[in-house]
């Protein structure tokens, strides 16, 4: 017996648009991807990776240190973040204070968005990508998106699958983890530092796999994938 893998909950409206997505740019996968800005925001927890660990143990030493994950009574907390990348690297990295609401994500964009974009050099008419999240297409993010002529890439909802950004989420909290973070205000650095280490080797990894994203898509006829 396996624990099963959690995936969003796709509506038939969900699986129509995943396909379609999938076909209309599954020729242009190759080249597309160059041209644009990945982003997503995650939350990344103080005190480990909140993963089971399987080990070996003798009869009765259950308890011994070496045979334990520790826990802070009252939780360790987390920091939430938002980041970019393209092909050509990583983007800004910004630790997200307060409440994120429309107003919140449209002043991140304001001081980080179009400076990504230059830092990584992807010129005046690079795609940015973000999810369907409401805050993302709120009335107050669209006009700002259209008074800096940022062209979006029309997404999928429920498609994090689909999304190469995922991959490196998983790079940076992995070398957080091993660089063992005491407080918040560490665990905010640590990832900036561990962020803005990443190769554009590493970033180059999983947006070498978007047009095998896309076919699983289509084989998956708008299901979930493996991704």
């Amino acid at each position: 017996m396996v624990v099963a893998r959690r995936k969003p909950l796709l509506s038939k409206r969900h699986i129509t648009a995943r396909l379609e997505f999938a076909k209309r740019h599954l020729e242009d996968s190759q080249t597309m991807r160059i041209k644009i800005l990945w982003s997503d925001e995650t939350k990344i927890e103080l005190f480990g990776l909140n993963t089971k660990r399987h080990i070996w143990r003798k009869p009765g030493t259950a308890h011994h240190l070496a045979n334990t994950i520790p826990t802070v009574k009252h939780g360790s907390g987390s920091i939430m973040i938002w980041g970019c990348f393209s092909a050509a690297g990583t983007g800004r990295l910004v630790l997200i204070e307060g409440k994120m609401n429309a107003a919140k994500y449209t002043e991140i964009l304001e001081e980080n968005l179009l400076q990504s974009a230059l830092d990584l050099r992807l010129g005046r008419r690079f795609t940015f990508q973000h999810d369907n999240d409401p805050k993302h297409t709120a009335k107050r993010t669209k006009e700002w998106l259209r008074r800096k002529s940022v062209h979006v890439l029309e997404w999928p909802s429920q498609s994090p699958d689909l999304n190469p950004i995922e991959h490196l989420w998983k790079e940076l909290k992995m070398a957080v983890y091993r660089c063992s973070p005491s407080n918040l205000t560490e665990l905010a650095r640590i990832c900036q530092e561990e962020w803005a280490k990443m190769s554009r080797n590493k970033c180059a990894k999983p947006l070498a796999s978007f047009p095998r994203r896309l076919e699983a898509v289509i084989a998956a006829k708008g299901a979930a994938t493996k991704y």
